[in-house]
């Protein structure tokens, strides 16, 4: 028994170590079907529930810390005693060129459309059209994609492009940060 238990132990850290050094690997295994490019901002591990065969990404998808897709509805359990067959599952779809933010929740049979941005913690139950900025519980679309983008223009900083160091001195210097 505790040779199970230390076997377990260490296909746990083999698992995380694996998943955050080869994420696309790992999310292409379990099934999930990749249309692009898709860049994890965290582990995928645990992201994709039960029926990871389920979910389908566009490109140039990006996901955030924290993002569950569920793809069944797990009140349907207790309710089996009185109908054994209840299911619900369905599949979830995410479009081109969508943002998906820290600890959101897409739940069954969601279409993302194309250019999205799901604000963190949402809780995506219905449909986001494309050029849709959606956030809230439940999810809402807040106002289109290119508003957004108006907007950010607007406030931006222009040090996007600046990586690593670089952009951490422009950011100490713009906000006077002298202490580190």
């Amino acid at each position: 028994m505790m040779e199970n238990i230390l076997l377990r132990h260490i296909h746990n850290i083999y698992m995380k170590w694996y998943v955050a050094r080869h994420p696309i690997e790992y999310v292409k295994k379990i099934g999930v079907q990749l249309k692009g490019s898709v860049y994890f901002y965290t582990s995928p591990l645990g992201m994709f529930g039960s029926e990871p065969w389920m979910i389908t990404i566009g490109d140039n998808v990006y996901i955030t810390d924290g993002v569950r897709f569920i793809t069944h509805d797990g009140g349907t359990l207790p309710l089996r005693q009185e109908v054994p067959d209840l299911e619900i599952t369905k599949p979830i779809v995410l479009g081109d060129n969508i943002f998906i933010g820290v600890r959101s929740i897409i739940l069954p049979g969601v279409h993302i459309g194309n250019r999205c941005i799901v604000a963190a913690g949402a809780v995506v139950a219905k449909d986001i059209p494309d050029n849709s900025v959606a956030g809230g519980v439940p999810a809402r679309v807040i106002k289109s994609t290119d508003e957004y983008l108006e907007k950010l223009q607007k406030e931006s900083l222009h040090i996007g492009h600046l990586k690593g160091e670089e952009k951490a001195k422009r950011l100490k210097e713009i906000y006077n940060i002298t202490h580190i």
